[in-house]
């Protein structure tokens, strides 16, 4: 039997002969994975060496501003999205860095990881410090800051492949700014690699499910659970007739599988990363509360005769610095940026982690793992307010440019409602495991207290500032 014939096999299902289309098609995939490498070469570089937008330009008149369009209010937010409905798909055939990071990995030196890179704090870290850095240098706003942080990006993910691993994505798996990101919204996804493991052992397989293949993203497939690692490029479907593309329920994974991995470095990416860091810098240019810092600041540094902070500005590779548009941060306004940005995620650890830490104990004894585990019930309403953030953007823009967009209220209203019933179940589902029936009512009651300070903060950014 051939792996063509393998694909056709009457008991595999439809998302079974997807996956086997996928590993039997690799050229296919090559040509839209380099597709896609050259459409994000034009969007990344072309508008860097054009002049800024003049006065009156529009998203389909200017290259600059529908490069923005395309890359903060249609890209990031659909692969977000994209990563709830079909798992790391993007990861596998579409991302430009993981097909470049492959290749150059394919002919680079092929070295064995270091250890400081395996590092499990790299998600969480590259986060945090891409969002802040973002935020100095507007990288929502201008061309040359996005080919900065997304072209740094994809430099050094090209280096890392060409230094380590043989045909493997490392930055993918290690270092990639996103990939804790990416993981975490996987394991909502309804559809996975299903591992069995009898099949796996058996004695004899089908000859067409004897083909080796390589795991670029590093997976240990025989033992793998679940979506959050796995790039569902489909190389492995069908792999000792025991690796097949299934659909699975939404909740199956955070619910039954996350509790075995559940980490420190989750709970922080989630609270501290997506809902503070996050959230604090869609919030800071919109924020009352940021000008009144920084007034008060700026009045204290007069009082004693410091003015330099409120005159000295830097580069726009490191602070955001354009006279000719009226738009220069200054040292202090970057100081105070900052600030308040780890105020918003300081605060909102506080804020979402006591009443998870509430809900653990209710359970019974003190386990950091419980609260882990119960930290990933929050990855709906995490997820929903980045995307609502990224896609505000979006409707800035559009408003520009004359749309009528009444229907964008009504529309993050059902998105954060939806979102929170959903973290809402989730937890419940979770804390099922850990209690019984009446312990389970008091800390799901507790629990869902963790939602109000990230639905308050959404609702001050879209209906109240």
């Amino acid at each position: 039997m051939t792996a063509i014939e393998y694909t056709q096999h009457p008991r595999q299902g439809r998302l079974a002969r997807f996956g086997l289309w996928l590993r039997d098609h690799r050229r296919a995939v090559m040509a839209v994975q380099w597709g896609v490498v050259v459409v994000y070469a034009v969007l990344l570089i072309g508008p860097a060496v054009l002049p800024l937008p003049p006065a009156g330009a529009h998203v389909w008149d200017n290259l600059t501003l529908f490069a923005q369009f395309l890359f903060w209010g249609v890209w990031w937010p659909g692969v977000l999205i994209s990563m709830l409905v079909f798992g790391r798909l993007w990861c596998g055939i579409f991302c430009p860095e993981g097909a470049l990071s492959e290749f150059a990995a394919r002919h680079g030196r092929g070295r064995a990881t270091p250890r400081w890179m395996r590092w499990r704090g790299w998600p969480f870290t590259a986060f945090v410090l891409t969002t802040v850095y973002g935020q100095l240098i507007s990288v929502y706003q201008y061309p040359l800051p996005v080919l900065a942080i997304l072209g740094g990006s994809t430099v050094a993910a090209v280096a890392v492949g060409y230094m380590y691993g043989r045909n493997k994505r490392v930055w993918c798996r290690y270092l990639c700014p996103v990939n804790g990101v990416f993981g975490l919204l996987a394991k909502l996804a309804p559809v996975h690699y299903a591992v069995d493991p009898q099949r796996w052992n058996a004695p004899s397989h089908s000859p067409g499910a004897m083909t080796p293949f390589t795991c670029a993203p590093l997976v240990v497939v025989r033992k793998m659970k679940g979506a959050s690692d796995c790039h569902m490029c489909g190389r492995c479907a069908g792999f000792r007739d025991a690796v097949e593309l299934k659909p699975r329920r939404p909740d199956h994974e955070v619910v039954n599988v996350a509790g075995e991995s559940a980490s420190l470095w989750d709970s922080l990416l989630i609270i501290t990363g997506l809902m503070g860091v996050a959230i604090g810098a869609f919030q800071w240019s919109a924020s009352p509360w940021f000008v009144a810092a920084k007034q008060a600041l700026a009045t204290w540094l007069v009082r004693h005769g410091i003015v330099w902070p409120l005159e000295q500005s830097l580069p726009w590779f490191l602070l955001t610095n354009y006279p000719d548009r009226n738009d220069v941060l200054t040292l202090l306004d970057g100081v105070v940026l900052v600030g308040y940005i780890a105020a918003a995620a300081a605060a909102m650890t506080l804020a979402v982690g006591l009443p998870l830490a509430l809900a653990v104990r209710i359970t019974g004894r003190w386990d950091w793992r419980r609260f882990h585990h119960l930290g990933h019930g929050l990855i709906p309403l995490a997820a929903t307010g980045v995307v609502l953030g990224l896609s505000s953007m979006t409707f800035t823009q559009l408003r520009a440019d004359g749309f009528a967009l009444d229907w964008v209220g009504p529309l993050r209203v059902w998105a954060l409602g939806g979102a929170a019933s959903a973290s809402i179940w989730l937890m419940w589902r979770i804390l099922g495991r850990y209690a019984s029936a009446l312990p389970r009512a008091a800390a799901s009651v507790a629990a869902s207290a963790a939602l109000a300070a990230p639905i308050w903060s959404l609702w001050l950014l879209f209906w109240h500032w």
